[in-house]
């Protein structure tokens, strides 16, 4: 049996740090967007003794047991109760890795959401974001999907109005970011006042695309400090964005144009220059492409 999933990205359109537990996990205030970037990912499952094997298309993923892909199979199979069969899974890679877009976050939701498929559990969205928060705390985000405000460590979720009509303008530039290095800066310099994110709550609620561009925030950004991402966010607005930021712990930037006045050729210079996508929000998190 095999399923190919279509595994979203995601944008950080607000992201505050609040502070720090003693475990090592971060409370953190996040608005985050699924959009049409997607990862393929294709689960195939077996009968026979346990044996996990995880393919990648880009050749700096890795792929043993240290893979997240990986540990949702085993997270899945330990959750319903059975024994782990023979299972292979393909993951064709078009989201950039290190850009903090959660490809690694939204190809174990979409393992999670092949396996339920392929195995007949028939867990709801609950359930499978309730057994993913272990694998990762950008995993419960990317099975719900579309527009969301994420609490605690980032698996408290509140499903928000979908995003005004947009497009979004993706730059990831050469420069890679480690999450744990990001969130190690973050500790060093504390936690004080935070930022407020009641403008772009109310942006999304009303609908109005020009106020939640305005609203972008990324506390990476001030922990950061990166010339690259300032260079960025400045040639998108001079492209005609109405707003720009830095993704998650980086190193994707992200411009909010108007959709209705959209003009690729506005940013073919940048896409000279850089690795450009263009893509729009969606309603929806990793989802079943084709079945077989």
């Amino acid at each position: 049996m095999e399923t190919t999933i279509k595994a979203p990205a995601k944008l950080n359109l607000f992201l505050d740090i609040v502070g720090r537990r003693e475990d090592g996990y971060h409370y953190v205030d996040m608005v985050m967007q699924s959009v049409t970037i997607y990862d393929e990912v294709t689960v195939s499952v077996s009968d026979g003794d346990k044996d996990i094997t995880v393919e990648c298309t880009d050749p700096a993923i890795p792929c043993g047991a240290g893979n997240i892909a990986y540990k949702a199979v085993e997270r899945f199979y330990a959750a319903i109760g059975k024994s782990v069969p023979q299972v292979k899974v393909h993951i064709r890679k078009n989201i950039p890795s290190q850009a903090g877009m959660a490809g690694g976050s939204t190809d174990a939701a979409a393992v999670l959401n092949a396996l339920n498929v392929l195995t007949g559990a028939g867990l709801s969205a609950e359930e499978l974001e309730k057994i993913s928060a272990p694998i990762g705390a950008d995993v419960p985000f990317c099975i719900r999907g579309g527009t969301v405000r994420a609490a605690g460590i980032g698996t408290d979720l509140e499903r928000l109005a979908p995003l005004a009509d947009c497009v979004f303008v993706v730059v990831k530039p050469d420069v890679n970011v480690s999450t744990g290095m990001a969130y190690r800066r973050s500790d060093e310099i504390g936690y004080g006042s935070t930022a407020d994110i009641s403008p772009i709550l109310e942006s999304i609620r009303t609908g109005n695309a020009e106020l939640t561009a305005r609203s972008l925030y990324n506390k990476f950004e001030d922990v950061l400090r990166l010339p690259e991402i300032e260079h960025i966010k400045n040639l998108l607005i001079e492209c005609g964005a109405m707003g720009a930021a830095m993704t998650g712990s980086g190193s994707a930037v992200f411009g909010i144009f108007r959709a209705s006045d959209f003009d690729p050729e506005n940013i073919a210079p940048l896409a000279a220059q850089m690795n450009v996508m263009i893509c729009h929000p969606i309603d929806r998190g990793a989802e079943p492409a084709k079945s077989c």
